[in-house]
């Protein structure tokens, strides 16, 4: 018998926050640590609806992949996942289409532990995750695991929530360059959906958050409306077009009342490849 070779040893970083952590907080969640309480409850210190547009940009997900997967959309790219907090992308997609198909990618080693949740798909369907980092595109899009579970050749959902905001342009555009690396790869009927903190409503207490992620090793970059907007160049936005998270297609009518602009402090949207 051949003797195995040892596992690689991952450094989990648990003395150092990370985003997917901190937003698992905010959501709720039991996967996080000292340090990442703590960045949150820096967060919380100036911006104490960080919990409720944390809760409301998750929402949007769930609409969002609610209504791809009703307008006949099987396959979904989720970049960004983050810990696993059900109800997660693959639950509601195949909760009405059983047979659609998720890939899951993100850069945290504690996502891919836990990446086991992600992974119960239906029998009709399939789930796969590839630990992968957004400034690496070309590589997300290569990946075997990817391959193996999408045909780019048809249509994708590219998911891209809450996750470009840490993806500083450097005066380079850069964040704008990789988006439209993914949108090139994918079909006409394909669909972005997005969704993006901005410092429009409450300037001040963005300026000190983007200060304490990046004391903590993150880097950020809020964006404005229009910055948000040349996410989707060339590509048909749905109605309503680009609002705040809370406001596209809320379940109720009240929902899109329910807390203010500035308490959102995110921008949301989905558009179509013609």
């Amino acid at each position: 018998m051949s003797e195995q070779e040892p596992e690689s040893v991952v450094d989990l970083r648990l003395d150092r926050a990370h985003s997917s952590r901190i937003y698992d907080y905010f959501l709720g969640g039991k996967t996080n640590f000292l340090a990442d309480r703590m960045a949150a409850g820096e967060v919380l210190g100036v911006f104490p609806a960080a919990l409720v547009a944390a809760r409301i940009n998750r929402e949007f997900m769930h609409r969002a992949t609610r209504f791809l997967a009703a307008s006949g959309l099987r396959q979904f790219l989720d970049i960004g996942t983050g810990i696993p907090t059900p109800p997660n992308l693959h639950d509601i997609a195949q909760g009405i289409a059983p047979d659609a198909r998720v890939v899951y990618t993100d850069n945290d080693p504690i996502v891919l532990a836990h990446a086991a949740a992600l992974l119960l798909s239906t029998p009709e369907g399939r789930t796969a995750y590839v630990p992968a980092d957004v400034t690496d595109p070309t590589g997300i899009l290569t990946a075997p695991q990817l391959l193996d579970t999408l045909d780019l050749s048809r249509p994708v959902a590219l998911s891209l929530n809450a996750l470009m905001h840490f993806v500083p342009d450097d005066g380079q555009r850069r964040a704008h360059t990789i988006v439209e690396t993914l949108k090139a790869a994918l079909p006409s009927g394909s669909a972005l959906v997005m969704s993006h903190a901005t410092p429009d409503f409450t300037p001040e207490a963005m300026r000190k958050i983007i200060k304490i992620y990046g004391d903590a090793g993150t880097r950020l970059q809020l964006r404005s409306r229009a910055e948000f907007l040349r996410f989707f160049d060339g590509w048909e936005l749905l109605e309503p077009g680009v609002t705040l998270s809370h406001q596209w297609r809320p379940d109720r009518p009240e929902d899109a009342t329910h807390v203010t602009d500035a308490e959102a402090a995110c921008y949301a949207g989905i558009a179509r490849k013609p």
